[in-house]
């Protein structure tokens, strides 16, 4: 990496390089930032640390720049997580030292701050009212009002960033979010035999450092080390709750283990009674919840009612933003490669800006008695963009007329006519059956972003 302080210069193809020896387009974040260019917002990077945000910004979409004529000089970087950057965490520092920087008015400067909420918020010293504060939202809009300033920043945390997008920015800002490797950006720069990539990321995930380790103990080693030295620390010093970093790292445990189950802060704080002898409230339970979402962690998916055309607002599913960070907090142990498979269908979904929710089909019955009463089935993913709607089921296989009527039964009871799937673990020629529904391996369905209309 060559931006850790100001003004350093330095050149790389449009492609994420990971030691130098491979390759891994990003295409997809690429193309949004060139989108966004120029107009007028600040560009908001936001994502799990170590995800490839400031490789992104700092490497990726400069060299894209200097490509179309950019020169070096009108780029400002600015990484305020290095020590030699310290000073610029003060906000006023931080605004002086930007409008130094871009003062040729003649000139448009294309600036980009790495890790921004690293800026302290501090006393208005120029106000008697010991409440005010200057923080990093006050300078950043004070910035954008600059004609000359294209302005990017990157950050970590969704509660320091997106939440201030929606209230104090006011529609000036303009988020990029950026996950983990999908599965084809680790299989275009997989090394070994390709047979082996699927096996390799649904156990190690898509943290881009892990494709430069070679041996299991080194890419557990990292993967345990993110969480311990980076993100379980971030929660606890953002969120002021050093005290509590068993209780929150047991929680995390209790959800590593139930990935693609119905659960609520009810029944895991049962869980912890049972399990750690422990009684920590639901109310606790969801705080510290939201505190792994607001950090990229985990990602929460409501269930919706097809028919009733409603949201259930519990109980609901919680997913991993990486299934390696997950399968690193059970020490790889629980591999159950069904629950895993659903995990990242489902962020594939959430990288292709899908919204996602787990369907449920409510239905008229009879039970063996012939009394009748209203049942329930779940379609793993509703995934919505736009107009555009698709009812997917992750099934490992469908070995049998049975298992492939049972994870049919609720696309086929959703009584309309968008597009149903099924996603098998096996290698398999896409195919529909009599009622329209599409069969497709994972692999496919995860390398080629066109198979979801077949």
């Amino acid at each position: 990496m060559c931006y850790t302080y100001p003004n350093k210069k330095c050149t790389y193809p449009q492609k994420f390089y990971v030691e130098a020896v491979m390759i891994i387009e990003r295409k997809r974040y690429l193309d949004k930032l060139i989108a966004k260019k120029g107009n007028g917002l600040i560009k908001v990077v936001t994502g799990i640390r170590r995800c490839g945000k400031s490789f992104l910004l700092f490497e990726i979409y400069r060299s894209y720049l200097h490509s179309v004529g950019v020169p070096d000089e009108n780029i400002i970087v600015l990484a305020l997580d290095e020590v030699g950057s310290a000073r610029y965490r003060n906000p006023f520092e931080l605004d002086k030292y930007i409008r130094e920087q871009v003062a040729d008015k003649s000139k448009t400067y294309y600036v980009f701050i790495d890790e921004i909420q690293k800026v302290s918020e501090i006393r208005n010293p120029y106000l008697d009212d010991h409440e005010s504060k200057i923080g990093f939202v006050d300078v950043l809009l004070g910035l954008m009002k600059l004609k000359n300033i294209d302005l990017y920043v990157t950050g970590s945390n969704s509660r320091m960033l997106s939440s201030d997008i929606l209230t104090e920015f006011k529609d000036r800002g303009d988020e990029i979010h950026v996950n983990p490797l999908t599965y084809s950006e680790f299989y275009s720069a997989y090394r070994g035999d390709k047979r082996s990539a699927w096996r390799d990321y649904f156990t190690y995930g898509g943290m881009p450092l892990v494709m430069t380790k070679t041996t299991h103990e080194e890419k557990s080693k990292y993967l345990k080390d993110l969480f311990a030295k980076t993100y379980i620390t971030d929660v606890l010093e953002h969120n002021s709750i050093l005290g509590e970093q068993n209780v929150l790292e047991d929680l995390l445990n209790v959800v590593s283990s139930s990935i693609g189950s119905l659960t609520n802060p009810n029944r895991l704080s049962k869980s912890f009674l049972c399990m750690k002898r422990a009684a920590v409230s639901p109310n606790t339970v969801s705080r510290y919840l939201d505190y792994f979402i607001d950090a990229f962690i985990l990602r929460k998916a409501f269930r919706y009612d097809i028919k009733g055309k409603k949201y259930i607002e519990t109980p609901l599913k919680y997913y991993f933003t990486d299934v390696g960070l997950r399968n690193a907090r059970l020490n790889f142990r629980q591999q159950e490669e069904n629950h895993i498979m659903e995990n990242i269908i489902y962020n594939e979904l959430a990288a292709r800006d899908f919204d996602v929710d787990v369907g449920v089909v409510e239905y008229n019955t009879t039970d063996e008695n012939g009394v009748k009463k209203r049942a329930k089935l779940e379609i793993d993913f509703v995934a919505n963009k736009g107009s555009a709607r698709y009812y997917i089921q992750s099934a490992l296989t469908i070995d049998s007329e049975d298992k492939r009527a049972q994870e049919t039964n609720s696309l086929n009871r959703a009584g309309d006519s968008f597009k149903k799937i099924v996603v098998v673990r096996d290698d398999i020629i896409p195919w529909h059956d009599d009622m329209g529904v599409l069969y497709i391996g994972v692999e496919q369905f995860l390398l080629d972003e066109s198979a979801i209309n077949l």
